[in-house]
């Protein structure tokens, strides 16, 4: 489907930055944890324990483009989300995650819980009397195709981060996945089953990587690879779904 024509509004530019996954054994994961942990500062999102949960629905067509897109290798490619972190929906975002080869870029709008019910709920109209241009273009993109949520995905996350080369290394463990998008807000009541016992340790930086950074988060024949929490989620949910059927 064609999306909808939607009143034209200034977007702010996008900055895109460099991202570098990885997927390394529980064993590499207690060596680079504690290895970033004598070197830099932790987020200040973290708990007593430096981590936190994150909390993410993310939206995709009834023929699961964003999906494919991944599963094909898209040079150019775009997924919708809400967010919040910790146990509680307090603050949420929507946001919009823009990826180009191997840069990435964001763009993100503060959504009440409110809100947040609604559009769960298929009442969206707020999104084109909002005025704000992600808003506008995810309520563009829902009429015009079909775009709906889809696929929560739960994780423990330990990020830390290290200012020169605005650098942001985080540590994604217990990937966890659930179809019954009604339960996103409510997560002591949802079906979460897991998805990958691996650990995703990514690298964010803006122009260079610090050689510090290179080296805190060396593990041997460890490789970069094109990583998507979504893509292996949803593919859990099709697999868990298909043998629920037969």
């Amino acid at each position: 489907m064609t999306e909808i024509p939607v009143m034209m509004i200034e977007k702010t530019p996008l900055a895109f930055r460099h991202e570098l996954k990885h997927l390394i054994t529980p064993a590499e994961d207690r060596i680079v944890s504690e290895r970033l942990g004598r070197l830099f500062q932790r987020d200040s999102h973290a708990g007593p324990d430096g981590t936190y949960w994150v909390n993410s629905l993310y939206f995709d067509t009834p023929e699961d483009k964003a999906f494919l897109q991944k599963i094909h290798g898209v040079n150019e490619r775009e997924k919708f989300r809400i967010r919040y972190y910790g146990d509680a929906p307090e603050f949420l975002r929507l946001e919009k995650k823009i990826k180009k080869g191997g840069l990435c870029s964001k763009r993100s709008a503060r959504l009440t819980y409110e809100q947040a019910v609604s559009l769960l709920n298929g009442h969206i109209n707020f999104l084109l009397e909002s005025g704000d241009a992600l808003m506008v273009e995810l309520y563009s993109k829902m009429r015009g195709e079909l775009l709906s949520p889809r696929t929560i995905v739960r994780y423990e996350r330990e990020a830390y981060i290290f200012k020169p080369g605005n650098v942001r290394v985080t540590l994604d463990r217990k990937l966890s996945t659930d179809i019954s998008c009604g339960t996103f807000l409510k997560p002591r009541h949802n079906t979460i089953k897991p998805a990958s016992e691996s650990t995703v340790l990514e690298v964010k930086y803006d122009a260079f990587l610090p050689d510090i950074v290179r080296m805190a988060v060396q593990t041997p024949d460890r490789k970069t690879g094109a990583y998507s929490k979504y893509a292996v989620c949803r593919n859990a949910d099709v697999v868990f779904e298909y043998r629920k059927k037969g």
